[in-house]
């Protein structure tokens, strides 16, 4: 319910590849209101960042706004608004990510309906400027959405291909490959529990498939772990922020 894939749409930034062929993913749970919290961690454990995450539904239709506040004063904060009728389709995604935590501020807007992306960054004199690119965007576009889809994979299911829209200078679309890992051990209180774990991978090809790994542009791979049953729950997802930063951890927090 709150994974969003910012590390994805920031970090992939320099991706080009063939694109492999994919679908909308198949709504298996109907997701519904929400109202939770988070915690962004270091790998060494230290609370980097508080999350809040809210969700509405009306009819078929889901908005979703996750909010880190970071302790150093940066925000990442995207809204999202997606159809859940018979498949998962993004309708529009707007993420921002700034501050000092972030050394590549994002500001990228989509609107999945009309193929529009716009970017917003800071011109030569200081002024905002806001760039609108016209896109043929797939039916499968995740931005705001990889954990919902991750959620409706079927564990049988080898592989899952979507398509998302990273936020280069020029706004580019790449493909993520998720696919289940197996059952992991966890507790809640003590009491024994296990999360599928799925990770998520780039298929590099052509020219940048083979450079990446030379100049240690290879993004490395997104961990997250989903509570299986009939009402799949988040558990712990794990990766980069943004490009070339940190791996950082997000988990549920609770109210003491």
């Amino acid at each position: 319910m709150f994974f969003r894939c910012w590390a994805l749409s920031s970090a992939l930034a320099f991706v080009l590849q063939p694109f492999l062929r994919a679908e909308p993913v198949a709504v298996r749970h109907v997701e519904g209101t929400l109202h939770g919290f988070l915690a962004l961690r270091s790998q060494e454990g230290q609370l980097l960042a508080i999350g809040e995450s809210t969700q509405t539904v009306r009819g078929d239709r889901v908005t979703s706004q996750v909010v880190y506040r970071f302790k150093d004063g940066s925000i990442d904060d995207e809204t999202t608004v997606y159809s859940q009728s018979g498949t998962f389709r993004l309708i529009s995604d707007h993420h921002i990510q700034k501050g000092p935590s972030f050394s590549h501020p994002m500001d990228m807007l989509i609107d999945a309906s009309r193929g529009l992306v716009t970017t917003r960054s800071a011109g030569k004199d200081g002024k905002e400027e806001g760039k609108t690119e016209t896109m043929e965007l797939p039916a499968d576009v995740a931005n705001g959405v990889v954990l919902m889809i991750a959620k409706n994979i079927p564990p049988a299911t080898p592989e899952t291909t979507v398509s998302m829209v990273v936020a280069a200078p020029k706004p580019r679309l790449v493909k993520l490959v998720i696919s289940p890992r197996g059952e992991e051990p966890f507790s809640i209180l003590g009491s024994p529990r296990k999360a599928m774990r799925f990770e998520i991978r780039i298929e590099l090809g052509g020219v940048a498939g083979v450079v990446a790994p030379l100049i240690g542009k290879q993004p490395p791979n997104i961990q997250i772990w989903i509570l299986e049953g009939p009402a799949p729950g988040f558990v712990k997802e794990q990766g980069p922020g943004y490009e070339g930063g940190p791996i950082w951890m997000i988990e549920l927090a609770s109210p003491v």
